[in-house]
């Protein structure tokens, strides 16, 4: 059973049950077999429109200008960056994305046609402290538990996974003899998907942003417009964030941002470089303030947050950030102006 409930002011016509059978059979979930049938299953719909007292409060039902759109809801938005990858994201969440990438590519082209849709993973990376930057040193742990046939032995999953899913993701210079690998330890994971364990969409908050790097707020980006600063509010934080590393600025930024209900400027806007700025962070949080507008309605225009197309189903896989994809605007590293310190005498 797949169950569709949440509130949605709209004039267009949706057929979303279609909607729901299209993307289970796109995830893989076409017989019973493997957990959900997309063509059999129930789908039970109860969409209703948004609470008045919120819209009102929220955009007065469209009337307002962009930059008078109060936020959706009150709450603290995180974005963090990192210089330790290309992606500025961390290391060891960069790894775990592209393994379950991975895990979906060979299941689709068959080149292990012994695994279902229905999978994880997790890469633990040891790291030493470079005056407050995060070096990775090597792969301490990698774990995989991941849906299979009946037929697929224990050892046939271990090597498959180590061969083509393992090592064409993880660079050699990462791992060495003492790296642990945790392929299926529970053992046999046949009974997966729906059937196996019920699942809620906007639970998996982590995984979607950094993989417990930083900080996080308490609301899930999917399903939301852009005035649900829940979302918006977390995509130009990783802007901001992104920006300031990739600009030199530091090697390791938090970017902190907060709302109420209905109110366009945010209460608090934070920096923290870790000790890594070039600059005093103060300094950092006044060009950070500058140089990005972080009320809803101006978000929405800068980012292109109201663009049509599939953008935003991208998002429901592999993460929110560090993807290189023209339609995750909030990736695009903004040029900031500061003075550089000037290098002291010997």
């Amino acid at each position: 059973m797949v169950m569709v409930f949440g509130e949605i002011t709209t004039k267009a016509k949706v057929d979303y049950e279609k909607i729901v059978r299209d993307t289970c059979r796109n995830v893989g979930f076409i017989s019973d077999d493997v957990g959900l049938d997309a063509d059999k299953c129930k789908v039970l719909v109860n969409i209703e429109q948004q609470s008045p007292d919120i819209a009102q409060g929220v955009h007065g039902h469209f009337t307002k200008r962009p930059e008078e759109v109060g936020a959706g809801d009150q709450g603290h938005m995180f974005g963090y960056a990192t210089d330790e990858t290309p992606e500025y994201m961390p290391l060891s969440h960069v790894l775990a994305t592209k393994l379950g990438a991975r895990l979906t590519e060979v299941r689709k082209n068959g080149t292990c046609g012994w695994l279902r849709p229905d999978g994880k993973t997790q890469v633990t990376v040891q790291y030493f402290n470079e005056d407050g930057a995060m070096v990775p040193d090597r792969v301490h742990t990698v774990l995989i538990s991941t849906q299979h046939d009946e037929t697929v032995s224990n050892e046939q999953i271990a090597d498959d996974l180590m061969e083509h899913v393992i090592k064409p993701v993880i660079p050699d210079k990462y791992l060495d003899n003492k790296t642990i690998f945790h392929l299926n330890p529970s053992g046999r994971f046949v009974i997966g998907g729906p059937h196996g364990d019920a699942g809620l969409t906007g639970r998996k908050i982590i995984i979607d942003t950094y993989g417990g790097w930083g900080a996080h707020g308490g609301g899930a980006f999917s399903g939301k417009d852009p005035t649900k600063v829940d979302r918006s509010g977390a995509y130009i934080v990783r802007q901001a964030a992104k920006s300031v590393v990739a600009n030199g600025l530091a090697r390791r930024c938090l970017v902190q941002v907060s709302y109420a209900i209905g109110v366009p400027e945010p209460l608090s806007v934070f920096v923290d470089t870790y000790g890594t700025g070039r600059i005093p962070d103060k300094e950092i949080l006044k060009i950070v303030k500058e140089n990005f507008d972080f009320r809803p309605g101006m978000i929405t225009i800068n980012l292109d947050l109201k663009r049509g197309g599939h953008r935003f189903l991208k998002t429901a896989a592999y993460g929110h950030f560090g993807r290189d994809d023209p339609d995750f605007t909030w990736e695009v590293v903004k040029p900031l102006k500061w003075e550089k310190p000037q290098a002291k005498e010997l």
